[in-house]
């Protein structure tokens, strides 16, 4: 279903025109062109985001991170944020790629190991001694996609990016290597990552013990745990900042985001989303 997604980011081009392109880039984004987000936004594509300068903290599929330029903050498609706070002088520059690009990157980055460790943490520091590359590198990708002349962008786009990664990138990657799995464990991030697969159809926790060949106390009391939330919490959470986006960010009915995120009548829906939230669909929508 297309969802027709909202936005209100103070850009030089509208939104829906970026998304259009299989690449965008952006350098110098300030604060101030951010409105204060406290809804749930839904990215429709990938993007990397090179954080100069500013602190804050932004929630990514519901796990809180905290993040300090210098910094890379990547959001994956599909990936839902909210609470972004920021503090002190924010200055970034930003890449938006399409799927059809990331795939085609992924083809020249899979077998570089530090690739894999960037895919599952979503912000990591740039050493210092690398901010001036960033820099300049952000500014020579905006250059490729400037040059309206150049019938080869797309391939000097992705070359770019991968020689870039290879060459820089994963000299940032080099301290959580062996860290990786550390913060949440493997079943947490096992279970976390199926949730996002099928939380709109499977919403029991039998499901996901037996995807993961545990049993379903067993996996309650270890994502108790790790992250404060039980196994349940954790499917509710994603059912409802789902339904969040979908009533902010759409146009869609009410009863059109019920059959979405199947339930089995408007009613019921509402009935949980209140339970969940205090505040009943269309009150959460007119607010």
């Amino acid at each position: 279903m297309e969802l027709g997604l909202k936005y209100n980011i103070d850009l030089v081009e509208d939104v829906n025109n970026i998304l259009a392109h299989d690449f965008w880039v952006y350098c110098n984004f300030t604060g101030s062109m951010i409105p204060e987000i406290t809804d749930p936004i839904k990215f429709t594509s990938s993007c990397s985001i090179f954080v100069k300068e500013g602190e804050g903290r932004i929630e990514i599929d519901l796990l809180p991170c905290e993040f300090k330029g210098p910094c890379i903050v990547n959001i994956k498609q599909g990936q839902i944020i909210q609470n972004v706070q920021f503090s002190g002088e924010f200055n970034a520059s930003f890449i938006v790629l399409s799927k059809r690009f990331c795939d085609n990157l992924f083809v020249m980055l899979k077998d570089c190991s530090s690739y894999g460790t960037a895919t599952i943490n979503p912000i990591v520091g740039v050493p210092e001694e690398l901010v001036e590359k960033f820099d300049k590198f952000y500014l020579h990708i905006k250059d490729i996609f400037n040059d309206s002349q150049g019938a080869n962008a797309y391939q000097a786009m992705v070359l770019a990016i991968a020689s870039f990664f290879y060459e820089c990138g994963t000299k940032c990657y080099f301290p959580v290597l062996d860290a990786s799995h550390k913060p949440i464990g493997r079943l947490t991030e096992k279970f976390l990552s199926l949730v996002q697969q099928h939380f709109k159809k499977e919403r029991f926790l039998e499901f996901y013990a037996d995807k993961l060949e545990v049993s379903t106390k067993h996996l309650s009391r270890t994502l108790k745990e790790a992250t404060g939330f039980s196994a349940v919490d954790w499917i509710d959470r994603f059912v409802i900042l789902e339904a969040k986006v979908l009533l902010k960010s759409t146009t869609m009915s009410i009863q059109q985001i019920s059959d979405e995120l199947n339930f089995a009548s408007q009613s019921f829906f509402g009935k949980y989303f209140k339970k969940h939230t205090g505040s009943s669909p269309k009150d959460f929508r007119n607010n």
